[in-house]
């Protein structure tokens, strides 16, 4: 496996290769990312990731500053999961000085759920770093997880309205055996909000349960799911039900929707989602 930390180096090893998939990601690698290189290495050719931890992409400075960084181990287990290229820039390789261009996706996709919460220039950050990082690597994929169902969302926009030549996959949320969603933040749970958290999946389970008994009237399913999120003593920040392509909240449901919720168990902030009609 080698490693490479600019974007001349990284595409110097990438000249003669064939196919490439490539797996984005900000490092404290779990299950989930291993997921995502095993889809890319089962397509065949050259397998890239990437470990970045985007600044622009956080709200919170104390988010950024708590957020896991072991370089080591990240490369160790990209090495073990069959990973043959790690791009590892530094925040000056990918924002050099006088960086002055912003990729912005506009309108609803962008100004609901995370981004009402995060403000626009979370996903700002989000589509800068992802626009920069594909035009450096290359790849014919790349691939990302549903349990970030609306970064795919968003990311699926910008490389269509931009005519970027790459297939954007989405891959299912990996899930602890309590049904946690894998997330690089769960390191930092203690024990009780870490019982705590795993009310998530099943609070979306049992509202995927009562949409399949029938009830399609979405305000009940939010309040079934934002009471359960309460009673197991999370922080609820929102609950929506939404047309999986254009998260656009629906008042009725057909059965493809989407319940995403994000919630704080202590000062973790945890995001997740189940469609209503089972596995995408």
């Amino acid at each position: 496996m080698k490693v490479v930390r600019t974007v001349a180096a990284l595409r110097e090893v990438l000249a003669d290769t064939g196919r490439v998939g490539f797996v984005p990601t900000m490092g404290a690698l779990h299950e989930g990312h291993l997921s995502l290189v095993q889809a890319a290495r089962a397509a065949g050719g050259t397998v890239v990731l990437s470990v970045f931890v985007n600044p622009t992409q956080f709200d919170e400075a104390s988010d950024l500053d708590a957020y896991p960084r072991d370089e080591r181990r990240d490369l160790t287990l990209a090495e073990q999961a069959g990973v043959d290229l790690v791009f590892v820039p530094g925040v000056g390789e990918m924002y050099p000085d006088g960086f002055a261009t912003t990729v912005s996706v506009t309108g609803p996709l962008t100004e609901t759920l995370e981004g009402a919460h995060r403000g626009r220039a979370h996903f700002d950050g989000v589509a800068t770093v992802v626009a920069k990082l594909l035009l450096a690597v290359r790849p014919d994929a790349a691939y990302f997880g549903e349990k970030d169902a609306q970064q795919v969302v968003v990311v699926r926009r910008m490389v269509r309205d931009l005519g970027l030549p790459v297939e954007v996959v989405a891959s299912p949320t990996a899930r602890d055996t309590d049904g946690l969603a894998l997330s690089s933040r769960n390191a930092r749970l203690s024990a009780g909000e870490r019982a705590q958290a795993a009310a998530i999946p099943r609070v979306l389970q049992s509202v995927v349960d009562a949409a399949a008994r029938g009830e399609t009237e979405a305000s009940l399913l939010r309040d079934r799911a934002r009471a359960g999120l309460t009673a197991a003593g999370l922080a609820v920040e929102y609950v929506e039900i939404a047309d999986p392509d254009t998260l656009e909240p629906v008042a009725q449901c057909s059965g493809r929707e989407l319940v995403l919720v994000a919630a704080r168990a202590g000062a973790v902030r945890l995001i997740d989602n189940m469609p209503l009609g089972g596995s995408r």
